[in-house]
């Protein structure tokens, strides 16, 4: 049975490992670019974005090119962008319980484990800038298994579209013609700004007309500068000079700005005419070109606040590093989106075969998480008998269980794990006493005849207190503990006297409650015989 990708196109598996989008010196896929961008002005901008939208992106994609060469803002900005989403940490959801599954999902992890894979990614995201990017996958099968030896970015210039729907990518062949992209061989991102065909979906479709006005500021800017920047150099000669003593003037006035000296005639004089004031003039050029790059940072990064140093206002608010972290998280989604669908679903398919779920990839920048909150919060749960795993703790804190022979750290005098249970189940001979074992008293009878005959007289019971002591010993550590416990949480009386009370009904005082009764019973029993016994003799 052929194997089918996610389009229901069959997978020619012997084709998987040839490179098909390579450059070539002598091919119609050709390194060699245009530079559009050279004397660009409103109508040949307007021209290229009118090929681009008829089906022909080859001149617009140069012109972005250019742009990112050419803006260092635009650069700027556009490369936080990317790198802000390509270095998140990515995780691998398994696609189901069967082991086959468990064992694809470990696969994937494997391969994203190497060092290569952010530089790839960050060249993937180059479809946010120009509105799509193909990246090559480079299959190796030599031992038998088929893995993703690297990612190969694309020039976005070897591809076109489908002249129906101007969105389904094609590649462009040997032939210069459009083909059909081979199964299981490219990522095809796409990262939308806008919605419409890809050519007009990316940012450099928004950048071009603010780059192009942009270019037009720092022209003016440096005639401006070159003009007014420096004195005006005046010379001037006498009525007896000759045609040879004036262009030796004209030659000194013209290079001494450069040479910063000059030789003349003595009857000849040169002044430096100062401009006035200027500064006004100066400052409009640098803050028109400051507004272009303000609205370049709010197209790509939805804010200024962290490329543009602004006092007070939203500008330097959290709600704008606010807005950039829901645009990367937008990115990252639709990253991990494209990255299931163009390249885990292949590794599963070759290697496992078609499954009904794949392996999901999940990118994101794990949320900060305020452990000493969490903390405050749980304790007076757990105080009051709330049943927490405690593999659940290690792992919110990150600890692992310690080894056996591990060196536990602990608080001074706090129970060490196992203590309240130890001293639960102490050793009936280390605890027994005359009141233990003892059987009930027939219904109706006296409870002295509970107790043995060699005890029912006052001088064969021994002292009551020191037997409780004994008995009790062993449940009163136990409370304590607990009563410990609290007190060396609460910060103040009042917060120890609320946590004893919300923690009485679980104390363990059952055992302890029998004990005690056993104890007043034998008191009043002893009592009871005293009188007797006085009784008898009188």
């Amino acid at each position: 049975m052929s194997l089918l990708d996610q389009y229901g196109r069959p997978v020619k598996k012997a084709e998987l490992t040839q490179e098909v989008a390579a450059p070539t010196i002598s091919g119609v896929r050709s390194p060699m670019t245009g530079y559009p961008g050279d004397g660009l002005n409103p109508i040949r901008l307007a021209n290229i974005l009118r090929e681009a939208d008829a089906g022909d992106p080859l001149r617009f994609l140069e012109l972005a090119e250019v742009i990112e060469e050419r803006d260092p803002h635009y650069l700027g900005v556009l490369g936080t962008r990317r790198r802000s989403v390509s270095q998140l940490e990515i995780t691998v959801k398994d696609g189901g319980d069967d082991p086959v599954d468990k064992d694809a999902a470990q696969l994937i992890r494997d391969w994203l484990d190497r060092g290569e894979l952010v530089d790839e990614l960050f060249h993937i995201l180059d479809a946010i800038g120009k509105g799509f990017s193909q990246t090559e996958i480079i299959w190796d099968h030599s031992e038998g298994q088929w893995e993703v030896q690297r990612l190969e970015l694309r020039d976005p210039r070897f591809f076109t579209f489908d002249r129906v729907d101007l969105t389904t990518p094609l590649l462009i062949g040997e032939n210069g013609q459009p083909e059909e992209l081979p199964p299981y061989k490219f990522i095809s991102a796409r990262i939308a700004a806008k919605s419409g065909i890809p050519a007009r979906s990316g940012l450099a479709r928004v950048v071009t007309w603010p780059y192009l006005f942009k270019r037009f500021t720092e022209r003016d800017w440096a005639i401006f500068t070159q003009t007014y920047g420096q004195p005006l150099r005046l010379g001037k000669y006498g009525p007896g000079s000759t045609e040879d003593d004036r262009k030796t003037l004209m030659r000194a006035v013209a290079n001494i700005a450069g040479d910063c000296a000059a030789m003349i005639p003595e009857s000849m004089v040169i002044e430096f005419v100062q401009t006035g004031n200027i500064s006004g003039s100066l400052d409009l050029y640098e803050r028109r070109a400051d507004w272009y790059d303000r609205q370049v940072s709010k197209a790509v990064l939805g804010q200024t606040a962290t490329t543009d140093s602004e006092v007070g206002g939203l500008g330097s608010g959290k709600e704008h590093r606010a807005v950039q972290e829901d645009i990367e998280r937008a990115d990252a989604i639709a990253l991990a989106a494209i990255l299931t669908r163009d390249l885990v679903r292949p590794i599963v398919d070759l290697n496992f075969g078609p499954r009904k779920r794949y392996p999901k990839l999940v990118i994101a920048r794990p949320e900060a998480e305020d452990l000493s909150a969490w903390t405050t919060a749980v304790t007076p749960w757990v105080d009051r008998g709330l049943a927490i795993d405690e593999e659940d703790v290690r792992e919110k804190f990150g600890l692992r269980a310690p080894a056996k022979d591990a060196k536990i750290l602990g608080k001074a005098g706090a129970p060490q794990s196992g203590d309240e249970e130890t001293a639960r189940k102490a050793p009936e001979s280390a605890v027994k006493g005359p009141f233990n074992g003892l059987p009930d008293p027939a219904p109706g009878a006296d409870a002295l005849s509970a107790l043995p005959a060699s005890q029912r007289a006052t001088d064969a019971l021994p002292p009551v207190e020191d037997r409780l002591a004994r008995e009790a010993a062993p449940e009163m550590e136990v409370l304590l503990i607990r009563i410990e416990e609290m007190l060396a949480q609460a910060d103040t009386l009042d917060e120890a006297r609320a946590m004893l009370l919300a923690a009485y009904p679980e104390l363990p005082v059952k055992d302890l409650a029998g004990i005690f009764a056993a104890a007043f019973a034998a008191t009043e029993l002893g009592g009871r015989s005293a009188v007797m016994a006085e009784s008898a003799t009188e």
